[in-house]
C-alpha cells in the first residue's frame, strides 16, 4: 500500500510552500489508494509550540487535505509527533543499534570551546558526561561511495560519500537531527513515497546512507521544485504574505488556494487552468510535475480565486461567506445577513461579479447591510461638497417617490430622466447617487443597487445625503 507523510515542523504557520508539498502527496496518496500521514517534527525545543500545532492542523482542515493518521486522529503507526517518539526511545535505541555496528560514534567536546572536539569512541563517555562535557552522537558517511537513486522529478541522482562526510544524528541534548529522526520514523510508519522540496535535495544521500547502513529500503523520492518571489529568491515574508492563515484572513476560498497551489508544478493543458483538486484526483501523475521552479503570482492567484468564487451556486455563496463573517467574529453582520436571507442573497449575487475574495466581497457589500456606513473621503470632496450634489440628490428624492416601479429597468428609466435634466453631466449625476446611497464611488451597476436596495433604503439614504451635502458644501 502507499503511504505518504507530510511532517511539518510546528515553529509557525502552514506556509503556502508546505501546502502545495501536502497537496501534491495528498493527491498522490488519493489516486492510489493509500494511506495519508501528518507528522509533527517538533524537536526544535525552542521554536516549537503545541499552539502552531494546532494552527497548522487548522489550515489543513480548512484546506480539506485530510488526513488518516496523525497526532490528532492517532493511528497504528504513532506517536505521531517526533518529541513522543523521542521520549518513547525510539531514537536513543536506533542511534545506539548504530554505534554497535561501529557505523556511529560518541564524540566529546572540550568544555570551555563546545564547537571543539576532543575524540570520537564507540563506548559510552560516562566519565566526560559526569564532567559536564557535550556529547553527540555522529553517522560515520562510508568512504568511496557513490550514492546514487532516481528521484521522480529529476530522474538519475548520483552524490559522492567522500563529498558530503560524517554527520550528527544525535544532538548534545538528546535529541536526534532531521536527517536521522526521518529516516527513522519513515522506515517504522511503513512510508512508500516522499514528495518533498527541492531544498530537502542535498539532504537525501545521507538519509540513504542511514537506510543502507540498517539494511532497510528507502522510500521512493521526488523532489518539488520551489516556490520562488519575483525576484526569484525562496518565497518569504519579504514578498509578502505567505501563510495559509493570511490568506483565510484575506477571504480566500480554499479550492481557489489548492488550484494555484496545483497550477505551480502540475502542468495542466491549456484553457482548463481552472478546476476543483478534489476533482482532478485521477488526473493527478508525478510526470506532469514541472522540475523548474516557479514564481508566486498574488495577482494570479486573486483571479483564479475570483473565478471559483463567481463558479459556487448563490445559496451555497451566501452560506460560506456567512461563516468567514463568523471566522472574522462580525456576529452582528451575520445576524443582519440572517435577518433577511432573499435581500442577503441578491446583495451577494450582485457583488460577486465586482470581487475576487471574500474579504473584498464584505468590503463591497457591507453598505447594503449597514445605515451608518462611512462615505469616501474622494466622494465628499468630488462630489457632496460641490454645488450640483444638494440639487441632483433633492431632485432624485422627488423622482424616486413617486416611482411605483422598482425593477432594474424602472430604475434606470428614473436615473436616466434625472440625468437629462442636466444639473450637471451624466457621470456626476450618477456617480453623485451611487455616493449618496452605498458611500463609495466603486459598487456593482448602480440601476441593479437601487432596485436591489428597495424604495425605503434609497429614500431613506438620499435624504441623509442631501443633509450632508447642504452642511459640507464648499
Amino acid at each position: 500500500m502507499v503511504r505518504t507523510r507530510f511532517a511539518p515542523s510546528p515553529t509557525g504557520y502552514l506556509h503556502v510552500g508546505g501546502a502545495r508539498t501536502a497537496l501534491f502527496n495528498w493527491l498522490f496518496t488519493r489516486k492510489e489508494r493509500g494511506k495519508f500521514v501528518l507528522r509533527m517534527e517538533d524537536t526544535d525545543l525552542e521554536r516549537s509550540s503545541i499552539e502552531y500545532e494546532k494552527l497548522i492542523i487548522e489550515a489543513m482542515r480548512w484546506l480539506g487535505l485530510l488526513w488518516d493518521e496523525g497526532p490528532d486522529v492517532g493511528g497504528e503507526y504513532g506517536p505521531y509527533r517526533q518529541s513522543e517518539r523521542k521520549k518513547a526511545g525510539i531514537y536513543d535505541r536506533y542511534a545506539k543499534e548504530l554505534i554497535d555496528m561501529k557505523k556511529a560514534v560518541y564524540v566529546v567536546y572540550d568544555k570551555e570551546d563546545r564547537k571543539k572536539e576532543l575524540f570520537e569512541t564507540f563506548d559510552y563517555p560516562e566519565e566526560y558526561v559526569q564532567k559536564g562535557h557535550d556529547i553527540t552522537i555522529k553517522f560515520k558517511m562510508p568512504k568511496g561511495v557513490k550514492i546514487k537513486f532516481h528521484d521522480l522529478a529529476k530522474g538519475d541522482m548520483e552524490f559522492l560519500s567522500d563529498d558530503i562526510g560524517d554527520f550528527i544524528i544525535m544532538k548534545s541534548n538528546g535529541f536526534p537531527t532531521y536527517n536521522f529522526a526521518v529516516v527513522v520514523d519513515d522506515h517504522l510508519m511503513e512510508i512508500t513515497h516522499v514528495f518533498r522540496g527541492d531544498d530537502h535535495l542535498s539532504n537525501t544521500p545521507k538519509q540513504l546512507a542511514i537506510y543502507e547502513s540498517f539494511g532497510w529500503k528507502a522510500p521512493v523520492f521526488m523532489h518539488i521544485p520551489l516556490i520562488l518571489g519575483k525576484d526569484k529568491s525562496p518565497l518569504s515574508k519579504r514578498h509578502g504574505a505567505t501563510s495559509v492563515d493570511h490568506f483565510r484572513q484575506e477571504g480566500y476560498l480554499p479550492e481557489g488556494l489548492l488550484n494555484y497551489l496545483a497550477l505551480l508544478g502540475w502542468r495542466v493543458e491549456e484553457g482548463k487552468e481552472i478546476f476543483n483538486i478534489f476533482e482532478k484526483i485521477e488526473e493527478f501523475e508525478t510526470s506532469l510535475i514541472s522540475n523548474k521552479n516557479v514564481v508566486f503570482d498574488y495577482e494570479k492567484l486573486e483571479w483564479v480565486n475570483g473565478k471559483h468564487l463567481r463558479l459556487i451556486d448563490i445559496e451555497n455563496l451566501c452560506y460560506r461567506f456567512r461563516d468567514y463573517l463568523m471566522y472574522l467574529n462580525m456576529n452582528e453582520l451575520v445576524d443582519l445577513l440572517d435577518k433577511d436571507k432573499p435581500y442577503s442573497m441578491e446583495v451577494i449575487s450582485i457583488c460577486r461579479e465586482k470581487v475576487n475574495t471574500m474579504k473584498q466581497l464584505l468590503d463591497i457589500s457591507m453598505p447594503f447591510f449597514i445605515e451608518n456606513f462611512e462615505y469616501e473621503e474622494r466622494y465628499i470632496e468630488d462630489y457632496l461638497k460641490k454645488d450640483f450634489a444638494a440639487p441632483i440628490i433633492e431632485r432624485a428624492l422627488e423622482m424616486f417617490r413617486k416611482s411605483a416601479d422598482w425593477t432594474v429597468e424602472g430604475c434606470e428609466k428614473v436615473m436616466r430622466n434625472l440625468a437629462a435634466e442636466k444639473i450637471a453631466s451624466k457621470k456626476k449625476t450618477f456617480q453623485t447617487i451611487r455616493g449618496a446611497i452605498l458611500g463609495k464611488l466603486v459598487t456593482p451597476g448602480l440601476f441593479i443597487s437601487i432596485s436591489v436596495l428597495g424604495k425605503d433604503r434609497v429614500l431613506r439614504r438620499l435624504e441623509k445625503a442631501l443633509d450632508l451635502a447642504r452642511s459640507v458644501k464648499n
